[in-house]
């Protein structure tokens, strides 16, 4: 075996990792250990190199990354040119609103009897008219509600 034996502290540093890390990689069992004569926990490590040499990069992840970034840089394009499209509709329609608000006459004045004495509801003037009542005639016109018509009055 190449396996080399190192505290808890130098198997940490060795791997990269926390202390705490190799802690649990020993009580799971996924790294051998020993505790030794000084009650020390002793970790066993391969530092012994790979076989195999990594000559290049994994080109099936870089050929996914490149098709899938440029099928969403195909995507974005076709957005911008819907948005492009959208902005230009809506202004043609703010422009033809506009034509047409244009068209229509100033607002509609008020009659010119209306316009010489304002005056609201509470300051009408009394008339030599008879008193707004309900005449039978005005109630003759006007439908019963059907609330009536259900109580008979």
């Amino acid at each position: 075996m190449t396996d080399t034996r190192l505290t808890l502290r130098q198997a940490a540093a060795a791997l990269g990792v926390s202390e705490s890390a190799i802690r649990k990689r020993v009580e799971r069992g996924t790294l051998r250990s020993d505790k030794g004569a000084d009650g020390r926990r002793y970790v066993y490590v391969d530092t012994v190199a790979d076989a195999v040499a990594d000559d290049g990069e994994d080109t099936s992840a870089t050929r996914e990354h490149d098709a899938l970034i440029s099928e969403l840089r195909a995507h974005n394009d076709t957005l911008r040119e819907q948005l492009e499209a959208e902005r230009q509709g809506h202004a043609e329609a703010r422009r033809l609103l506009l034509e047409a608000l244009a068209k229509i006459p100033p607002a509609i004045e008020a009659p010119s009897e209306q316009r010489e004495s304002p005056q609201t509801v509470d300051e009408e003037p009394e008339s030599a008219e008879e008193p707004r009542s309900v005449t039978v005639e005005s109630q003759e016109s006007v439908p019963r509600p059907w609330w009536r018509k259900l109580i008979g009055r």
